[in-house]
């Protein structure tokens, strides 16, 4: 069953974010290469659209996210920290710290829009990703790396404990030894140390590379039926936080749903046809 695609989708404009769509493949670029991409207040809140707007624009499969210029990012903009205790300042320090806590779940928020978000998310890093690039990337589906891109949980440098994903993420990543050095030394990671301890999926010797090889990856996610693609990430993510029973009981009620589906019949009728399969977004 061929489907025809839709009309062309104009992906949101915003401030501090460029987002483009081609051929199914969404690429969000953080976009303040002069501050090296730090994550503004304005920032957190596009991101968080941006994945709203993937997650319910159908002609978007996959998702992209990489920085412009030489930093992936520098981290949370050390101006918003000032603002934020501006922004709860209050004469009772029941009522202050009930401020702060909401501002900081919104951002924790913002992250988990990224793992919330039903297309897959990719993160190229093309550059240093530091503090809160980690919880960033962590949300994130994969991870790729320019060969000069590197890495540091810098939050304990800064006097605070990470607080947006990183702290929850990173040890079912890279395992909690791994995840306790990194988070209390705050050392620079190589790429190539990125990789071999399995938080990057794979390094790229340039960034030329990386843009190139991750475009590719992502080109060949979005051919797949999208019905199955959220299914599965989907369940990877739930069997991370549930046993292995609680999955396969989720994984038979979710088929149960979904199985017989319109990609099921074209999967099959392509497989059978000898011809690549073409379905609904």
């Amino acid at each position: 069953m061929s489907a025809s695609r839709p009309a062309a989708v104009t992906p949101p404009d915003f401030t501090t974010l460029t987002v483009t769509l081609e051929n199914a493949v969404a690429r969000v670029t953080l976009n303040r290469p002069d501050k090296a991409n730090a994550m503004n207040a304005p920032m957190w809140v596009e991101l968080k659209a941006a994945m709203e707007w993937l997650d319910e624009t159908p002609q978007a499969r996959v998702g992209i996210i990489t920085g412009a210029g030489r930093f992936f990012t520098a981290g949370i903009d050390l101006a918003m920290l000032g603002a934020m205790k501006d922004e709860v300042a209050d004469g009772c320090d029941g009522r202050r710290g009930e401020k702060l806590r909401r501002q900081i779940l919104d951002i924790q928020d913002t992250v988990t829009s990224v793992e919330r978000c039903r297309k897959p998310v990719i993160a190229a890093v093309n550059g240093p990703c530091v503090g809160g690039g980690i919880d960033l990337i962590t949300a994130c589906d994969m991870r790729y790396a320019a060969e000069d891109a590197w890495f540091s949980v810098k939050e304990v440098d800064m006097g605070l404990a990470a607080d947006v994903g990183t702290l929850q993420r990173l040890p079912k990543i890279v395992g909690e030894g791994m995840a306790r050095e990194l988070a209390y030394t705050a050392r620079k990671v190589t790429a190539a140390e990125a990789e071999a301890m399995q938080l990057i999926n794979r390094r790229f010797p340039t960034v030329d590379a990386l843009n190139e090889g991750v475009q590719a990856i992502a080109a060949g996610i979005a051919a797949k039926s999208p019905l199955a693609i959220r299914g599965t990430k989907e369940m990877i993510t739930y069997v991370r936080d549930h046993s292995v029973a609680d999955g396969l009981n989720y994984i038979a009620t979710w088929n149960a749903a979904m199985l017989l589906s319109d990609d099921l019949t074209e999967a099959m009728t392509a497989f059978f046809e000898k011809r690549p399969a073409s379905f609904r977004d």
